[in-house]
């Protein structure tokens, strides 16, 4: 694992992105790098409302984002590896899902302003499932501000997730079903994915 000095870990809401993040930072001796969903004041209000809160909860996220690669850009955490699990590059995948017209003219004007600090990863682990699956990992976690996930919702954003990533090239991408391979729980499937990883080139 020398030569990953970043790895980022991608997938839709409720594939277990966060969970395998903490594993691996235990593993490689890395920093960690989360997303914080429930630092967006707007995420609620979204998912009950997504027409009328769509443009703020992805204005907090983008710039969540952006704060946070920017220790990246800076190379402070790459003295040692670095585990995230969210890539910036795929924040316009949920843009283009609850945005249109002058909302979505301003967020790609944003992003575009900021997309240039974001360092490209190492690896990208990108994980997938089935939606029934998604819904009840999301369902056990017990989040509030999910409680008024769509299914349908979930399912477009599947579907962008799967679109995104059948031409990736940024990157080498390991792509994993989360639903038949359990990367916590199995320590056959955890140690394949390392060796993945360290062979990935």
């Amino acid at each position: 694992m020398r030569r990953a000095r970043y790895i980022a870990i991608e997938g839709p809401i409720g594939v277990g992105k966060t969970t395998l993040a903490h594993r691996l930072s235990r593993s490689l001796d890395a920093e960690v790098l989360l997303e914080s969903p429930d630092e967006n004041p707007f995420l609620g209000d979204f998912y009950d409302d997504p027409a009328a809160h769509a443009l703020p909860a992805q204005l907090f996220f983008l710039l969540q984002r952006a704060r946070q690669v920017d220790g990246l850009r800076q190379g402070d955490l790459f003295e040692r590896t670095c585990v995230a699990d969210f890539m910036f590059d795929k924040d316009p995948l949920f843009a283009r899902l609850t945005l249109s017209g002058p909302e979505l003219a301003l967020y790609r004007d944003i992003y575009r302003r900021l997309a240039w600090q974001a360092p490209v990863p190492d690896r990208v682990i990108y994980l997938h499932a089935p939606v029934e699956v998604l819904m009840e990992r999301i369902r056990r976690r017990g989040r509030p501000a999910e409680r008024a996930i769509d299914p349908d919702y979930l399912a477009r954003v599947a579907a962008a997730y799967e679109a995104f990533f059948r031409d990736f090239d940024a990157a080498p991408l390991i792509t994993l079903d989360a639903a038949e391979q359990d990367l916590v729980g199995h320590d056959d499937d955890y140690r394949r994915l390392l060796a993945r990883l360290d062979a990935a080139s």
